[in-house]
């Protein structure tokens, strides 16, 4: 058997697992239509005939939502609808197609829990059975295929895939060869090059200079404004960072929405009237309040190494002047080769040293041999008191999740400065805290934020509840699109979008 052979028979058998799983699957969700258990909802009357027309649409047009219509088996609904198949047979493989793709299309393909342990999410479902009960009885079957998919800038996406695609087709892509940083007045063969991949970004070029290899002053503020789309660090340099994000390929781009698209669905509809919206994937937070943003700020977030998760949870209230616990991890990898080269070196940095994680008692580090310490069983609790210098700042967020993340104020406020905010172990850095919890209380309770920064001045900890409850959605978007498609980009630097890519075709 050669190779074409080979590749026809195990397509054969994959078409034959897939109308076999699918027949087994509208057994089972046959029986949920007790009340439709005499009609069928394809074939047969012209009310079923036009559900099929609909549907049948709908699944060749599932690519406009970064979806296939290879996945609910398209080419075999369609030789069954052409030819005399067994009736049975087609309303089956119709059934599965629709209850999987009304599914998709609305909730999400991926299961987004299973396929990156940072990804803890309340995603929505749907039931299958109230499905095809909602298909039964919808007026218009057309219109509530339409009405499916989530609304919002669900839609500026989708016109954004359309658009990106139709770039694929024509545009031309030069890659950025590396090498050393780049900096504003070097003289580089790459120069033309650069200039080339700027103009295929279709980026509005200055006139070159006197000579075509030097990175003038001009050229770098073109470079700066392309950083500052990107979340890189506006400097005009070009660096490995900077490299990589130019060379995104076109498809990397289109790869990108797709994923973006799938975690829109993931979300629920509405996210309520009262809520914080983390977005790592661009270094942002909003707060909206009576369906209206309230405030609105930048943040810093993980590392690669050390990814914000994604999170849902409740936000109830804050606290000053926290103290600082080192997590295990952090005491093993980061402050543990600091105490072998000198059991000393915390003592100055307001840390405290305890024997273990249930009291108070202070260990005297020059009695511990820290060279006989294993970084990953690190038995000490290293706490850091309050103050100016504790990583917390002076204002601390706690909320329930299962990774001991949390929202907090900053010591290194400089940091907000940076593009590429990404320099934290996974919590969220809030620039003005203070400020948010301001437009929380909204003038209740008698709050006010001259006092808490009296009580800040005077060292106190002291705890204050939100007059409500804060749903918080901690997301990863790397793709924002206006109502007419015009897509803003930012790099994809947890490989997040790849794994949901990744997944989506598996069924």
């Amino acid at each position: 058997m050669d190779e074409s052979e080979v590749s026809g028979y195990r397509g054969k058998v994959i078409r034959r697992q897939f109308l076999a799983s699918f027949l087994v699957f509208a057994a089972s969700v046959f029986a949920a239509l007790s009340s439709h258990a005499s009609d069928s909802l394809w074939i047969g009357s012209r009310a079923a005939n036009a559900r099929t027309e609909a549907l049948v649409g709908a699944l060749r047009a599932s690519s406009d939502h970064g979806l296939s219509p290879a996945w609910y088996g398209i080419a075999d609904i369609e030789k069954a609808m052409a030819s005399d198949a067994d009736p049975a047979a087609a309303e089956a493989l119709l059934t599965a197609a629709f209850v999987s793709y009304a599914s998709d299309v609305s909730t999400g393909r991926v299961r987004a829990n299973r396929i990156d342990k940072e990804i803890s999410i309340d995603q929505r479902k749907v039931d299958r059975a109230d499905l095809l009960k909602a298909a039964a009885v919808a007026p218009d079957f057309a219109a509530y295929l339409a009405s499916l998919p989530p609304k919002g800038d669900y839609p500026g996406l989708q016109k954004a895939l359309a658009i990106w695609r139709d770039k694929r087709a024509k545009a031309a892509f030069t890659p950025l060869p590396d090498g050393v940083a780049l900096k504003p007045g070097m003289i580089d063969a790459r120069v033309p090059l650069l200039r080339k991949r700027l103009a295929e970004l279709e980026l509005k070029l200055p006139d070159p200079g006197p000579v075509a290899d030097q990175y003038d002053e001009a050229l770098a503020t073109v470079v700066k404004s392309y950083q500052e789309t990107k979340g890189l660090t506006v400097d005009g340099v070009i660096g490995a960072k900077t490299i990589r994000s130019l060379n995104t390929t076109i498809d990397e781009r289109i790869e990108q929405i797709v994923a973006n698209l799938e975690r829109r669905r993931w979300l629920p509809e509405d996210l309520g009237s009262r809520y914080v919206f983390v977005n790592a994937g661009d270094y942002s937070m909003v707060f909206v309040d009576g369906g209206k943003v309230a405030f609105q700020s930048l943040v810093i977030v993980g590392t690669p190494k050390d990814p914000t998760p994604e999170i849902q949870s409740v936000m109830r209230g804050f606290q000053t002047n926290p103290f600082w616990t080192v997590p295990q991890s952090i005491a093993g990898e980061e402050y543990l080769p600091l105490l072998r080269r000198d059991p000393n070196a915390l003592t100055g940095g307001s840390f405290r040293i305890f024997e273990n994680w249930s009291d108070d008692t202070e260990l005297d580090p020059n009695t511990v041999d820290w060279h006989s310490i294993h970084p990953k069983a690190f038995p000490y609790r290293i706490r850091q008191d309050s103050g100016a210098t504790n990583a917390l700042g002076y204002i601390f967020f706690p909320f329930a999740n299962k990774y001991g993340i949390y929202m907090h104020d900053t010591a290194s406020r400089w940091l907000f400065t940076e593009g590429s905010r990404n320099f934290s172990h996974g919590c969220i850095r809030l620039l003005n805290p203070l400020d948010f919890v301001d437009k929380v209380f909204g003038g209740r309770n008698n709050f006010s934020k001259e006092r808490v920064r009296q009580v800040i001045d005077s060292g106190q900890q002291a705890h204050y509840t939100f007059p409500e409850s804060v749903t918080l959605y901690v997301t990863y978007r790397t793709v924002a699109a206006d109502a007419g498609g015009t897509a803003t980009f930012r790099d994809d630097v947890y490989g997040r979008d790849r794994l949901v890519v990744k997944a989506m075709p598996k069924p």
